[in-house]
């Protein structure tokens, strides 16, 4: 997998997204505790994307995509959850909700090859 891989590109730019949405909810929303979360796991998203690339093996490669996979998947159960309480509107929560499945099935695409 190379740097300018399309997993690698929409990691970073939805950690980006993220790094926005955080800010905007602790300064418009005084809403600290499931934002915070929210940014850990989706910044580690591109985190663990960018390790795997420089694995030390094929099965280290695999293992941090998992872990990208499994941070992908708690990032929705934030998003639904900021949404469903009514902290992000519906218009916003759509857009970066999308993003995130996105990368969700591009990283359970990878992971599948894993035993091809």
């Amino acid at each position: 997998m190379k740097q300018d891989n399309i997993i690698v590109i929409k990691t970073k730019a939805f950690a980006l997204r993220i790094i926005k949405l955080y800010n905007y909810l602790c300064s418009e929303k005084n809403e600290y505790v499931m934002s915070k979360q929210l940014l850990k796991c989706g910044t580690s998203i591109g985190a663990n994307v960018r390790e795997a690339i420089r694995g030390q093996s094929r099965s280290d490669f695999y293992a941090k995509l998992h872990i990208a996979l499994k941070e992908a998947s708690e990032c929705e159960y934030w998003l639904e959850l900021l949404h469903e309480s009514g902290y992000i509107v519906t218009e916003h929560y759509a857009s970066i909700y999308t993003d995130c499945q996105e990368i969700n099935k591009i990283l359970m695409s990878i992971t599948m090859t894993q035993n091809n």
